[in-house]
């Protein structure tokens, strides 16, 4: 695409003439300013006009492209020799009519070429103006459209320009933006690749009919299109959505003055109408990408801008953008790993640290990867927090842990299994009845043995909801404890209001309790009000003898933690069970307090 010219007060131009210059011939060439060269050497043509539109002067593209020399068409209007309007609609006479209204302005037009065919062109013309404020000259850029496609001029106009406003459609935008990304490259500029939609244009179409509605869709068009500069475009893609190609450069100060342009009010048809927009922006060479991507991506801070309330802009972040692509790979990595069999159950035993008796096991997700080897949960649980997986892995967790307790029944062990249940999956409307129905899957196992774990922030989110889930739950035979207790913010309120039969004390707490003394009145304070309430209790992250004996003497007796066993594969446990008793240290310390 060509470069566009553009011009503030040209006080020069109108006494520079190109029939009296030679550009090529340097012999010719007297000292020239800087606008004064543009105007010879721009590739698009530009027209000088006078205060009454009357041509003063053309550059020598003008005369190439038109095959018009200047002494053919100088004291003409522009419309004597067919630089022309697209139609005579009336949409078109109102655009006539606000363009006068204008120092600045842009509009599609027809012109004669050398060929003597019509062609599609875009005019932008500058007023200027005196120090006086009176019209000085004006300064017209036509703009050959049909040459950026090159083979348009073979083909019919409906194929590349929207019927409705006669602006490019988004054939001819795919092969413009291709286009301007090379203008891009060449003149070491950014190019803005804008999404702009109308919001809640259905509403006003319903309402006033589609007849007004074209016309206002026609409208809007011409007023963006003057506040656009030489080279810059804008298309209508479909429905109220429009794309803007930018050339030069823009900042939010000129989104801002776009937008404000819009909330103007239109007069259509007797009806005075006003509305926002919705703009998606994205700048490349920052976006690397190629034309369907920043389209796409443009796109994607539309909706943005929408979610943040409609009437505003936002701009894309392409390494925001490449942490979310990252981010659904690794979460389809996720969904593979779930399909491949490559997660596994690690159970970690929880103790009565009086009497030295096991009372269960605590299940723990792990992910056995085939390049990365075995991964804790933090590694992958964040990927796929607030999502559906959530839930899948939920699911998942329940079956495997069933199984595993139709397994050790066999082999003679009766633990119950502790599972964590994330806050999305236990609020679906029908958590309570998958459950009582992978119950039914396995009638041999006694309900009581599968507990479930959910944090304390699963039931603060939507009280009444847990309530009632939960409720259900324990009519199939199924107790619930609460995990992490100490973090929230409402834990009294809870411990009155939530069914739960046991309350786990947050290993952030216990871990630094003999050291740190604000963690120590945590823990004690937790102690005191599920002694209150009447709620069993159970410590995790206990490590040590000494954190053993301290929450003994403070009323916790039952304990999990690295000091009792690290979490281990199932087919360890019965192992561990036999060689448990064993460990004198632990299991004498019902008999020292």
């Amino acid at each position: 695409m060509s470069q566009s010219f553009s011009t503030p007060k040209v006080q020069s131009l109108p006494q520079l003439h190109a029939s009296s210059l030679t550009p090529n011939d340097p012999t010719t060439m007297p000292a020239l300013l800087p606008a004064q060269a543009a105007f010879l050497h721009a590739n698009e043509a530009i027209i000088i006009t006078d205060a009454d539109n009357r041509v003063i002067d053309v550059n020598p593209a003008f005369s190439e492209l038109t095959g018009c020399p200047l002494a053919v068409v100088k004291g003409k209007t522009p419309e004597a020799f067919s630089i022309l309007p697209l139609d005579d609609s009336r949409t078109t006479r109102l655009m006539r009519e606000e363009l006068q209204l204008r120092d600045r302005s842009k509009s599609q037009v027809s012109y004669r070429s050398h060929d003597g065919q019509f062609y599609p062109g875009m005019m932008s013309i500058n007023r200027v103006r005196d120090d006086k404020g009176n019209v000085d000259h004006h300064v017209i850029v036509l703009a050959d459209l049909s040459a950026i496609p090159a083979h348009a001029r073979h083909l019919n106009r409906e194929v590349y320009f929207d019927a409705l406003t006669g602006l490019p459609n988004l054939q001819l935008l795919t092969q413009l933006i291709q286009e301007s990304i090379q203008h891009a490259e060449s003149k070491q500029m950014p190019l803005a690749v804008c999404s702009l939609d109308i919001d809640f244009f259905k509403s006003i179409n319903d309402r006033l009919g589609s007849s007004v509605g074209d016309t206002l869709l026609s409208t809007f068009g011409q007023r963006i299109s003057h506040l656009l500069f030489g080279d810059d475009v804008l298309a209508r893609v479909g429905g109220d959505e429009f794309v803007l190609l930018l050339h030069h450069g823009v900042d939010e100060a000129f989104f801002e003055k776009l937008l404000a342009s819009i909330r103007r009010p239109l007069f259509v048809d007797g009806h005075t109408v006003q509305f926002t927009a919705s703009l998606g922006v994205t700048f490349y060479p920052n976006d690397a990408v190629q034309g369907d991507g920043l389209l796409r991506h443009a796109n994607q801070a539309m909706y943005r801008a929408k979610q943040r309330g409609r009437d505003t802009f936002h701009v894309f972040d392409p390494n925001h953008d490449r942490q979310l692509q990252v981010r659904h790979e690794k979460r389809q990595r996720f969904v593979d790993a779930l399909a491949n069999d490559e997660l596994r159950l690690y159970y970690q035993p929880q103790v009565d640290m009086r009497t030295g008796q096991v009372v269960g096991v605590e299940a723990l997700i792990r992910w056995q990867h085939p390049e990365r080897g075995l991964m804790a949960p933090g590694q992958f649980l964040p990927i796929i927090e607030a999502t559906p997986l959530e839930v899948d892995l939920g699911e998942w967790v329940l079956e495997q842990a069933m199984c595993q307790l139709v397994a050790w029944q066999s082999a003679g062990i009766m633990l119950p299994i502790n599972v964590n249940i994330s806050p999305s999956h236990l609020l679906l409307s029908n958590f309570s009845q998958r459950l009582g129905e992978l119950l039914a899957r396995y009638p041999q196992v006694p309900p009581g043995l599968l507990k479930l774990e959910v944090l304390e922030s699963a039931a603060m989110h939507d009280i009444q909801a847990a309530l009632t889930t939960m409720g259900k739950c324990q009519a199939l035979g199924v107790n619930f404890a609460i995990d992490d207790f100490g973090t929230g913010f409402s834990s009294l309120t809870h411990l009155r209001q939530l069914p739960v039969n046991l309350i786990k004390i947050d290993q952030s707490f216990v871990r630094d309790m003999l050291r740190d003394p604000d963690d120590m009145a945590i823990v004690e304070s937790v102690i005191y009000m599920a002694n209150r309430f009447q709620r069993p209790m159970l410590a995790e992250g206990v490590e040590t003898l000494s954190h053993a004996k301290a929450l003994i003497a403070r009323g916790c007796e039952l304990a999990q933690g690295y000091g009792i066993a690290r979490p281990m594969p199932a087919e360890e446990l019965p192992k561990w069970l036999v060689a448990w008793p064993k460990r004198a240290d632990w299991t004498a310390l019902g008999r020292t307090h």
